[in-house]
């Protein structure tokens, strides 16, 4: 059976998993509240930065099985398969995560389901969420209409999402039923042999959030490492290498620097642990306090390094900040780490300018009292310092003599371990890094 499908939600994840659904032949409606976003998208414009995103949602659009609508009703009696790619941010002032998204969704979708269907979510949630979601659906449903709920978490990677989704390395499948089960499993054949794991909706709920803390726990480990070669003398990239050959901990997530930042890490873990607090089991994830607190020292860092270099003080020093989004192939700044230590400059009195090859305009939409720069060259003239935050690779890439024709002095943190200290060094720069004699 072909199943014709919605995706609840065009935010990152819905837009791509739209694109891709169609991608693979399905007949695809997407469904958002913001009426412009939803033109937008209609139009063949792409609201986030993405690499191969824009193309494939073009030729969705051209081959008339993907569009847009702001109709619930529409949306209702159009699919078999409902996905929910809605948000679930930090709730202000507190660590719990904000599900009202999905919960909206669901009051507005059930009431118009006319046929029996599936309601899949591939939203990060607390434990409990799939249970509740599950049950207020079949409670909203009219009579007659069978309506179950899945639960299927996305495992994406900014910069990789079209790859992620249709080359995953692993599906998870959360169902009640053995129907849920064999729908998701005929939905994803087309992707080939991928391994996929049947497990329960709590089991499901926790793969994610377990997957975010492991990761930010080993990057804020390498980060710890840093401290102690700061206080040791130490060379945290040279110890990160030599702890990568061994097979047990692997190089992946051992990379140095100022830290995690984005819509996922940071506020994953911290919802995880005020999840564990409410269920009676806050004891076992009290380290991610830690590791929380490892991350944002570490944007500390950066700072003092570059108060180092400047004799101290920051105050009136023209200081060029080389990135904005949170990582690499990628528009989003949502918890930037670069941003950060921007605006901690900001407020210490540096002239800041901040140059970014993708995230100028969300930047300058959020943070308006920074200087922006429209080249990496235009950012660092004049500049006292250059503090290098997102690993674009045009920042990798910089030419220390080009670079250093520029600036007013030769100092430059390498917030992310990524230039060769000796080559810059040996053009003149004072080059500091985290966790590097």
């Amino acid at each position: 059976m072909r199943y014709w499908m919605t995706v609840i939600g065009t935010g990152y994840l819905g837009i791509t998993h739209a694109a891709c659904m169609a991608d693979l032949g399905y007949e695809v409606l997407g469904l958002d509240i913001d009426e412009d976003k939803v033109r937008q998208l209609n139009a063949g414009e792409l609201p986030i930065y993405e690499a191969g995103l824009g193309e494939l949602l073009r030729r969705g659009l051209d081959s008339g099985r993907l569009r847009f609508t702001t109709s619930y009703a529409e949306a209702a009696g159009f699919g078999d398969v409902h996905f929910l790619c809605l948000g679930t941010p930090q709730k202000p002032g507190e660590y719990r995560a904000d599900v009202s998204q999905l919960d909206a969704a669901i009051e507005a979708l059930a009431p118009h389901l006319v046929k029996d269907c599936l309601v899949v979510g591939k939203s990060t949630v607390p434990v409990g969420t799939a249970e509740r979601l599950a049950d207020r659906l079949a409670e909203l449903a009219p009579a007659g209409v069978r309506t179950d709920l899945a639960w299927n978490p996305e495992f994406l990677r900014e910069g990789f999402a079209v790859q992620d989704t249709l080359r995953p390395d692993r599906i998870v499948l959360g169902v009640r039923n053995r129907r849920a089960e064999m729908i998701l499993r005929e939905v994803y054949s087309p992707l080939g042999d991928i391994p996929t794991v049947t497990v329960g909706f709590t089991t499901a709920e926790l793969v994610k959030v377990a997957a975010n803390a492991f990761l930010a726990t080993k990057i804020s480990f390498i980060n710890a490492m840093a401290e102690v070669c700061e206080a040791t003398g130490g060379d945290v990239v040279q110890l990160s290498r030599a702890l990568s050959y061994d097979t047990r901990i692997g190089g992946r997530f051992l990379h140095p620097g100022v830290g995690f930042g984005g819509g996922c890490l940071p506020k994953d873990i911290r919802a995880f642990m005020a999840r564990a607090d409410e269920l009676g089991a806050g004891r076992a994830l009290a380290f991610l306090e830690e590791v929380d607190a490892i991350n944002t020292r570490r944007r500390t860092r950066v700072a003092a390094l570059a108060r180092q270099l400047l004799g101290g003080s920051i105050d009136g020093a023209r200081v060029a900040v080389l990135g904005a989004a949170f990582k690499p192939d990628s528009d989003d700044i949502r918890d930037s780490p670069a941003l950060d230590v921007a605006t901690a400059i900001d407020r210490e009195g540096g002239l800041v300018s901040v140059y970014d090859p993708a995230a100028l305009d969300n930047a300058r939409k959020k943070y308006p009292a920074l200087n922006y720069a429209e080249s990496a060259l235009d950012a660092a003239t004049g500049a006292t310092v250059v503090l290098l935050l997102t690993e674009w690779t045009e920042f990798t890439e910089l030419d220390p003599e080009v670079l250093g024709a520029v600036v007013a002095r030769r100092n430059i943190v390498d917030g992310r371990n990524v230039l060769d200290p000796d080559v810059w060094r040996d053009a003149g720069w004072q080059y500091r890094a985290p966790g590097r004699p």
